[in-house]
């Protein structure tokens, strides 16, 4: 699959999350196979633009994956600016976010909201690709609700501004993330458009995603929530889709992953912020893993030092009890 002029590794993608495709996770997840990873989407605020957290969610040292930072926002000129400004920062790609359904983006009109005014839909996607050198994509929803499933309609647009890759999940901005994704309407969008479509939603397994991408025809698939305690995910799936031998990880090796990846939030947020973020990935990782007694959870969630957070976490595997295949 190509964006623009580059030509992705592999169609398993990782998903732009707020919160969590920092880039400590976006690493990991390149390591173990990941096509192509998106930043957490970045407010077009011209206010937010210089803020020491803006300039954390779009910070690549040491990524070896393509760049590509995800905007949001309402305003054309606004997004065209932020857009150039990220394209001047060192950003490869621009995806531009009108699928997040969350109540505070969705309630001033941005995100999946944006949806539902396809005008400005347009003149935001005029204005940004007008405003920069390198490829524009855009990710959305299947509408803004059940009755309302406007992505073809969309697509058509986003073709004719001139994005080079567009990303789907499959349900609408009212489903939020409740209920099952469905992949009629990514089906129904690749027949109607010729450029790049990458299904999302639900995806969480090499069979899940053979299905998918037989079933819609699209070119690539992208992982969200699948990918959270269990990025080595993307060794799975691409080996079973290129039809490779995969082996999947001892739990020596997933305890020296952990600790990297532990190491690595310290290193980029520091002992605060570091032990903080990290609680949310300790707690994916052990929810794949295996039941750990309650007190050994609190402990962990308690910890206030990076040190003691780790040596709690790597004393945890002689606690586990593990998941029955």
């Amino acid at each position: 699959m190509r964006i623009g002029p580059y030509e992705l590794p592999n169609p398993v993608l990782l998903a732009p999350m707020a919160g969590i495709t920092d880039a400590p996770f976006r690493q990991i997840c390149s390591e173990f196979g990941a096509g192509l990873t998106v930043s957490e989407m970045v407010i077009s605020n011209r206010s937010l633009q210089h803020h020491p957290r803006t300039l954390k969610k779009l910070d690549y040292n040491g990524d070896a994956s393509l760049r590509s930072v995800q905007i949001l926002g309402t305003d054309p000129r606004q997004m065209a600016e932020a857009a150039k400004l990220n394209q001047d920062r060192g950003a490869q790609i621009i995806d531009i976010n009108m699928g997040c359904p969350a109540k505070k983006v969705c309630s001033v009109a941005a995100g999946s909201a944006l949806l539902k005014n396809e005008s400005l839909v347009a003149k935001i996607l005029d204005a940004v690709i007008n405003a920069v050198e390198i490829p524009v994509t855009l990710k959305i929803r299947t509408g803004w609700d059940l009755a309302n499933r406007n992505a073809p309609s969309i697509a058509k647009i986003g073709e004719s501004c001139g994005i080079q890759a567009l990303t789907i999940h499959g349900r609408s901005r009212a489903c939020k993330f409740t209920g099952n994704a469905e992949y009629d309407t990514i089906k129904q969008v690749k027949q109607s458009v010729s450029i790049p479509i990458i299904a999302n939603g639900d995806i969480d397994s090499a069979a899940k995603a053979r299905q998918v991408l037989a079933y819609t025809g699209a070119d690539a698939v992208m992982i969200g929530r699948a990918a959270q305690g269990n990025p080595w995910i993307f060794n799975d799936l691409v080996a079973h889709l290129s039809n490779t031998t995969y082996s999947p990880l001892c739990l020596t090796d997933i305890k020296a992953v952990i600790n990297r990846h532990l190491e690595n939030l310290y290193s980029f947020y520091g002992n605060d912020s570091g032990v903080r973020i990290a609680r949310k990935h300790i707690g994916w990782y052990f929810d794949h893993l295996g039941t750990l007694p309650a007190d050994q959870k609190t402990a962990i969630n308690q910890a206030q030092h990076a040190a003691r957070q780790l040596a709690l976490v790597n004393a945890s595997f002689n606690l586990l009890t593990p998941r029955a295949a």
